[in-house]
């Protein structure tokens, strides 16, 4: 029998917008489209993928604390909380949890505000600049490191 491993994808502001916005950076892949992809990809390992998606600090915060319990490991692409958020880090280690951080593009060769991450120093592992094949390869990478 196969454990089953639950995996939640956190993800910030405007990643809904995917497909629409700065096609020219992003291209035209939603991010529920992704998810989708990956569910039905890892399902018959074990793998259970949640995905919850916000625009507002407070509930991405809300969820991590509604959803630790349940979950095995959190994936979480803070998008422009990244550089802001205290409050979404606090609520990170509040739970104790380890966690991967992973961003579409490379937030290191962007603009300088966007350099410094509030949640690189706190999580397992960073993931930058893949585009969308970051939320293949960070499967990968839980799959691997915890689950075999």
């Amino acid at each position: 029998m196969i454990k089953t491993t639950r995996i939640l994808f956190l993800n910030g502001v405007n990643l809904n917008m995917l497909g629409i916005r700065e096609t020219d950076k992003y291209g035209y892949i939603t991010i529920s489209s992704i998810i989708a992809d990956i569910t039905e990809l890892y399902l018959p390992a074990g793998i259970e993928i949640e995905y919850f998606q916000t625009n507002s600090e407070y509930l991405l915060t809300d969820y991590v604390h509604q959803t630790y319990r349940y979950i095995d490991y959190m994936v979480i692409n803070p998008a422009g909380h990244t550089h802001t958020s205290i409050a979404i880090r606090d609520s990170l280690l509040a739970v104790n949890m380890s966690f991967i951080e992973l961003h579409i593009s490379n937030i290191a060769a962007r603009e300088a505000f966007r350099h410094r991450s509030y949640f690189s120093d706190i999580a397992t592992d960073v993931l930058v600049g893949f585009g969308f094949k970051a939320y293949y390869l960070v499967i990968k990478t839980i799959y691997r490191s915890f689950i075999i």
